[in-house]
């Protein structure tokens, strides 16, 4: 199973858009997603979820990838039918591992809740091929997607401003100051302009 700051596993994957390989997603960030079954309810409200918010994942250059064991023609006959009950297209592709190959190499097989399913598991996959969140979901609780969004922009603040980010942290509010690595830039950092409850929390506003 990966775990956080590894290489993200390769693959290659008949989709519902063609055969694509993990290396075609360089450049961008990716949410690959797992969920249990096509044309199941819960499934449906995140793949709706997911599709009414692409654009705000690509403008964070971010792709999705969605996955289960179910075949490329249910992935299509799904998507077909979301859109035809509810308005809604499904712009991304869907992995078909029918042969659990994926699912295998990125921990998405759970056997206490499912012997035959993937549970609802969500890998964030840096622009450089590199794990940077995991998250895990029973088959019965839908994904929040303003979690996942936030999550990237906390990712990519804390990669370009190198800071870190507080609790409930939303983008705009102000960042956690690293924090001081000897005792001199511990006593100079109560002076240095900052919000500070003491030396070792600080936090300050960036300008995006």
């Amino acid at each position: 199973m990966p775990l956080l700051g590894d290489k993200a596993p390769d693959f290659e994957a008949q989709t519902s858009q063609g055969t694509l390989r993990l290396e075609d997603f360089r450049g961008s960030w990716l949410v690959l997603f797992s969920h249990p079954a096509d044309f199941t309810p819960v499934c449906t409200t995140e793949f709706m979820a997911f599709s009414e918010l692409y654009d705000e994942f690509k403008k964070r250059n971010c792709e999705l990838l969605g996955l289960s064991v179910d075949s490329v023609s249910s992935h299509i006959a799904w998507a077909r039918n979301i859109e035809a009950k509810t308005g809604v297209k499904i712009p991304f592709p869907i992995i078909a591992d029918g042969n659990k190959e994926v699912a295998k190499k990125y921990g998405m097989l759970h056997p206490g809740q499912s012997t035959t399913e993937t549970v609802r598991a969500t890998f964030l996959i840096d622009s450089e091929g590199i794990l940077r969140l995991i998250l895990y979901y029973p088959l019965t609780t839908g994904r929040n997607m303003q979690e996942i969004l936030r999550c990237i922009d906390a990712l990519q603040t804390s990669d370009k401003h190198k800071v870190a980010t507080p609790a409930n942290w939303n983008k705009g509010d102000k960042v956690v100051v690293p924090a001081p690595i000897d005792q001199e830039s511990a006593e100079s950092r109560l002076n240095e302009g900052y919000e500070c409850v003491d030396w070792y929390l600080c936090k300050k506003e960036i300008k995006e």
